[in-house]
């Protein structure tokens, strides 16, 4: 079945983005600052790439308690996740570094993390930031029939229960990068014909996804399995708690972003007209939160200023924080909201209650 074609309105008769892209431009030029990033993002990357492969190389070499292995796959989940927001994200945005060759190097990381970065700019690049929180058109709303992100997806008798199990489905985001998300997204994409940039050769394409994942298995199990005097089922064990401990990290960062009651699902006109521009739509279908904690703003790799991410997803993640006063102010200026909630908790507890209100069964329309 052939998708909608979707256009955005050309109509903004307040010239929103025009000011606020001028704005944003002047704090670079003024600051003479560039808009990759700098010598933070190089801090973060050693920092996450630390946390997720020394662990690894710590328990292939050294005899350490079973307990203790346990407690390292935790910590390399942890890294993996911020390799994911800090590293991977930015570079397939273009935004890492100046250097093309750069970006590209970073954004492979995602072969490390179980994923394809063919697959991840479709669907987060093209998809995702194009038609934000749009159903049928924006993947990250679409939860299979298992979890209801939205009032025009069916509803199912389970779903009632959905803020209870959600989070255990939560932690299955990047194990199932690892065994069937990606083989399914190249096969619908492929087929679509859907890029980022140039169309990629097919051939070449199913074959770096082919290859990719039997180095994966052959570094992340394989070897494993091979070095350590332990039962099989344990490397799997811990194969499992590394890529849930991650994939718990990046759903929830993700989900309060887009999946709350603030969050606006708009659907498009019979002929396929939007009714906001592309910029407006960002404002009211992204949310930011806790953006004045640091620790927040630092690991999540800025996906906490979501706002500024979707309006401005070719500047680094290490500019957030300066232009989001800009962004804030430009929005109050022309009556538009800037959805944030001040802490992660409030977001949270937000977020579920979101899902309990979407797991109730529809009213019969008359």
């Amino acid at each position: 079945m052939t998708k909608q074609t979707l256009s955005f309105s050309r109509t903004d008769s307040a010239k929103f983005f025009r000011t606020l892209n001028k704005r944003v431009n002047n704090y670079f030029k003024e600051n003479n600052v560039k808009r990759t990033g700098n010598w933070k993002i190089w801090v973060k990357t050693i920092v996450m790439f630390s946390l997720f492969l020394a662990p690894y190389f710590l328990i292939l070499t050294l005899n350490i308690p079973g307990w203790a292995q346990l407690l390292l796959t935790i910590v390399m989940g942890i890294g993996m996740a911020g390799v994911g927001m800090n590293v991977m994200h930015d570079g397939n945005h273009g935004s890492f570094s100046n250097k093309e060759w750069v970006n590209r190097l970073m954004g492979s990381s995602i072969y490390i993390l179980a994923g394809n970065v063919y697959n991840w700019q479709v669907q987060h690049n093209v998809l995702h930031h194009t038609y934000t929180n749009i159903h049928g058109h924006d993947e990250d709303l679409d939860a299979g029939r298992i979890l209801r992100f939205t009032k025009h997806s069916e509803w199912k008798w389970y779903h009632k229960f959905q803020h209870y199990y959600s989070i255990l489905l939560y932690g299955l985001l990047t194990i199932n990068w690892a065994i069937t998300t990606d083989w399914q997204q190249m096969r619908r994409y492929m087929k679509r014909k859907l890029s980022y940039g140039k169309f990629p050769n097919p051939v070449w394409n199913w074959s770096k996804l082919v290859i990719s994942k039997l180095i994966y298995v052959s570094i992340w199990i394989v070897l494993p399995m091979l070095i350590l005097d332990i039962a099989w089922w344990k490397v799997l064990l811990g194969f499992f708690v590394m890529h849930y401990t991650a994939g718990l990290i990046l759903s929830v960062v993700f989900q309060l972003a887009h999946v709350m009651e603030e969050a606006e699902m708009p659907l498009p006109e019979e002929n396929g007209t939007m009714k906001n521009t592309w910029a407006i739509h960002q404002l009211k279908t992204t949310i930011n939160f806790s953006t004045k904690n640091r620790i927040v703003n630092w690991f999540t790799g800025g996906l906490n200023h979501q706002v500024e991410h979707h309006i401005f997803p070719h500047i680094s993640h290490v500019h957030y924080t300066k232009i989001s006063k800009i962004v804030r102010e430009t929005a109050k200026e022309f009556n538009l909201p800037y959805n944030e909630y001040k802490t992660t908790r409030k977001a949270i507890i937000s977020h579920f209650k979101y899902l309990k209100e979407m797991g109730m069964k529809p009213a019969l329309q008359v």
